[in-house]
């Protein structure tokens, strides 16, 4: 059976660990078996993060159109109703930045949706 040396695969392979592992503290980055282990939590973390960052800027948003619904004495619930029965599709990342930057066109789609009660 052939031998197989396996100097510059091993090498490669740790080297890139390392560089997945830049920024560990203290033995959990130089330690092989610890860092390991704590690369394997990293990316089961940034898998789980990935989905609540997601979740955390929708609610973000939600809360932002709220504020400036709140001052025109409109609810969201029912402002997002109006904008479902008037047929306009504007996602909540847009709606937000409407509401912060461009006040004219945001009361404009309160209009719109107030009419289609």
């Amino acid at each position: 059976m052939v031998r197989v040396k396996r100097g510059t695969t091993a090498r490669q392979k740790r080297s890139k660990e390392l560089k997945r592992a830049k920024g560990f503290r203290l033995g959990l980055r130089t330690q092989m078996r610890r860092r390991k282990t704590a690369l394997l939590h990293a990316l089961k973390h940034a898998t789980v993060d990935r989905k609540l960052r997601k979740r955390n800027f929708r609610r973000l948003w939600i809360v932002r159109i709220n504020a400036a619904l709140k001052s025109m004495g409109l609810s969201y619930s029912r402002f997002i109703s109006g904008l479902i029965k008037a047929n306009i599709k504007i996602d909540r990342k847009m709606l937000a930045e409407i509401a912060t930057n461009d006040q004219n066109v945001f009361k404009k789609l309160i209009e719109l949706a107030k009419v289609t009660k």
